[in-house]
């Protein structure tokens, strides 16, 4: 165990276990040679594309092997990424079909770049049980832990790790992946329903939406979308605010997406980049729950905050294998801010979920759907000196007989982040059953400096036997694993 000294309770030990950024991990996405235009009127790209046409055959086979024995190690597939930039370019050229295979493949690899998804940081972690258990000793649970990965130009996106938590409460993580693996995007089906929460929530023009809307089933495909704006294309001009309305529209539907990893791939290689139009600057602090619905059947649920750069949302994240993932746009007001994290089940008919919709509380919102949150209901304000600033959850509420604990986090003074803990009633969680009156958990002074200092902060815990095992990040910079004992944590809840 770690000797890092701090006041927190005896009953929380942290581990030895401290994962890092992994510079060397990248994935391969497409490059354009600046958006700008030149005084002659034309791209980069032209001038890239023209060089690279003028190579001789023997310049082109010789710079193609060079790049293979360079770059092909840190991929998987990297002919196959080279192939599909030189596709997204082909458009630029007249004699495209002329080409040989070599070099069509060189002016892909000239429009690729590296990215690397870890380069800055590794941090806010989530824990939740392997979908599959086969082969683990008894008392011991593998896990997947879900990370926050930060790159270049402070990109955020979801990298996956995976590994196992024995019956003595040891942790083993899985040898760290070598290569980052990116999925193949899929045909969405979208929502009638939750495109209509979603207008109402941007305040779009609401007779034009309906127009489009009431001209589709409650479950549409990107054709029937595109014949339905069509249709209000065509009459824009006695329609006020048309094109807003089309824009909007196009806006929810890029947000709303499904990917597929290569079957052969390990869960630790996939790597979510940013897909939507909502989340071009980030995929945040994902919070990840197995959800167990009324019939017994269970899938993986997360929230995450998406960031264009300007404005935050929270989308919703469903997957059964950790291989397809679907992504949708959460709205309401319950959904308004950062940090909504998903109860583990339904209680009573509806889904639950903690808010911080106000940004300094913590609070219950409820839905009949998951897409659409309710007006939350406050359940916990700052009150002692550590968390007086503002106050949020660390994850999913976990079900123990005493109630619902949850995991919160604290800012105090100096902007230090603290882990602290609530209890619900398990009938009704908006009743509070008890809270701690001191952090959990606090920055150690090995895990003060980082990108943002004076920070430990998790976004779920997992419960194994009676222990709490708490994956947590350190300064928004690396990721190590406390345990806490459940039954003494309770107790002083309860005190």
């Amino acid at each position: 165990m770690s000797s890092s000294a701090t006041d927190d309770p005896s009953w929380v030990r942290r581990t030895d276990v401290r994962l890092g950024p992994d510079p060397t991990r990248v994935v391969s996405t497409l490059f354009l040679p600046g958006q700008e235009l030149l005084a002659s009127g034309e791209s980069r790209s032209a001038g890239v594309l023209a060089r690279v046409l003028g190579l001789t055959d023997g310049e082109v086979d010789a710079e193609l092997d060079a790049l293979a024995r360079a770059f092909a190690p840190r991929h998987r597939d990297l002919d196959a990424s080279w192939d599909a930039h030189f596709a997204l370019m082909r458009h630029r050229l007249t004699d495209a079909a002329d080409l040989t295979p070599h070099r069509r493949r060189l002016i892909g690899a000239y429009f690729t770049q590296e990215f690397a998804v870890e380069g800055a940081a590794l941090f806010n972690p989530t824990l939740v049980p392997h979908p599959d258990q086969r082969g683990v000793a008894a008392g011991a649970t593998r896990f997947v832990m879900t990370v926050r990965a930060v790159g270049e130009g402070h990109v955020s996106s979801m990298g996956l790790r995976t590994g196992v938590i024995d019956a003595h409460d040891d942790l083993t993580f899985d040898p760290p992946p070598s290569v980052g693996v990116l999925p193949a995007t899929l045909a969405s089906p979208y929502s009638r329903e939750a495109f209509q929460h979603r207008l109402d929530d941007l305040g779009s023009h609401l007779t034009n939406a309906d127009f489009v809307l009431d001209a589709l089933p409650p479950t549409f495909d990107r054709n029937d979308l595109d014949r339905a704006l069509d249709v209000l294309r065509a009459q824009r001009l006695t329609r006020g605010a048309a094109e807003r309305t089309i824009a909007r529209l196009e806006w929810i539907a890029d947000c709303t997406y499904q990917v597929e990893y290569p079957s052969d791939s390990a869960i630790g290689e996939r790597v979510l980049l940013p897909h939507g139009a909502s989340e071009s600057h980030g995929v945040e602090d994902v919070r990840m729950v197995r959800f167990t619905a009324p019939d017994g059947e269970q899938e993986y649920l997360a929230s995450y905050t998406a960031f264009d750069g300007r404005e935050v949302s929270m989308q919703l994240l469903r997957t059964s294998d950790f291989t397809r993932f679907t992504a949708t746009p959460l709205s309401g007001p319950g959904a308004r801010n950062k940090g909504l994290a998903l109860f583990p089940r339904q209680v009573g008919d509806r889904y639950l979920a903690l808010s911080r919709a106000d940004r300094e509380t913590n609070s219950v919102t409820t839905s009949s759907d998951l897409l659409h949150w309710e007006e939350p209901v406050v359940v916990q304000r700052p009150a002692h000196p550590w968390e007086l600033v503002q106050l949020g959850n660390c994850g999913s509420p976990i079900e123990t007989a005493s109630g619902w604990v949850v995991l919160t986090h604290g800012v105090g003074p100096m902007r230090t982040y603290c882990i602290g803990a609530l209890l619900l009633d398990l009938d009704d969680p908006t009743r509070v059953r008890g809270r701690l009156a001191r952090p959990l958990l606090t920055p150690a002074a090995d895990e003060r400096s980082g990108y943002v200092p004076n920070v430990v902060y998790s976004c779920g815990a997992m419960l194994h036997g009676r222990t709490l095992v708490l994956p947590y990040g350190c300064s928004d910079s690396t990721i190590r694993i406390a345990l806490a004992d459940l039954d003494a944590l309770i107790e002083e809840l309860h005190t």
